[in-house]
């Protein structure tokens, strides 16, 4: 299941250098950080160290992100208008990957393999289809995931760097001092939320909303 989980992570930040790039920003462009290429996005605590430490974690879940896309937001055409945008285009494409992934399950579900001509093509559809099938089940949990956490309201997290954006001068000068403890805030809370539940609540509660919305009753019942 790691082929999800580094498209999901290596996408969220592609979006953010797209945007960043369309508002006038090119400094991702220009340190080949623009790219699709996993290579460039792996970041040492987030993509390994910390995926590894949730495992480990009793009562803890798999997130991980990749390496921050350089933004410099004197480049944009209205820095604090345009921040805004370019925070929210990562949940914005986990929610376009989360939507993908459950329209491929549908497909796949609704699919029979019994129908295809002989026995030998219907086992290599069943072959081939089950683990893409698993793969996208993952997807639309790792994406929701992503997009949920991402979109707390902790600098340097997406939701952090969105309110930063939208509150008026000196509120977002407050939250905006937080930045230099925001990653050990979040850590703090992922590795603690077997006691309080926080975000696994929220998490649990947009997974439901998400997935009733956009899979089919009929996959939902079986």
């Amino acid at each position: 299941m790691a082929l999800p989980l580094l498209l999901a992570i290596v996408f969220h930040e592609y979006a953010h250098g797209w945007v960043a790039n369309f508002f006038g920003d090119s400094t991702a462009k220009n340190l080949g950080r623009l790219t699709l290429n996993p290579l460039p996005h792996i970041d040492l605590l987030g993509t390994i160290i910390v995926p590894a430490m949730c495992l480990l974690a009793p009562g803890s879940f798999l997130v991980g992100w990749a390496k921050p896309v350089p933004i410099n937001s004197a480049n944009l055409h209205n820095p604090r208008r345009d921040m805004a945008f370019v925070a929210a285009a990562g949940p914005a494409m986990n929610l376009f990957l989360l939507i993908v992934s459950a329209i491929v399950l549908s497909l796949i579900i609704a699919f029979d393999p019994s129908q295809t001509e002989g026995e030998s093509q219907a086992n290599l559809a069943q072959t081939i289809l089950l683990p893409i099938a698993a793969m996208a089940q993952f997807s639309i949990v790792i994406n929701t995931i992503l997009m949920v956490i991402n979109l707390i309201p902790i600098p340097p997290l997406d939701g952090g760097r969105i309110m930063t954006s939208l509150l008026p001068p000196q509120p977002a000068l407050l939250l905006r001092r937080l930045e230099p403890y925001g990653m050990f805030i979040f850590i703090g809370l992922i590795m603690t939320d077997s006691y309080h539940h926080f975000i696994r609540t929220i998490l649990m509660t947009v997974y439901q909303i998400l997935t009733a919305t956009i899979l089919p009753s009929e996959l939902l019942s079986s």
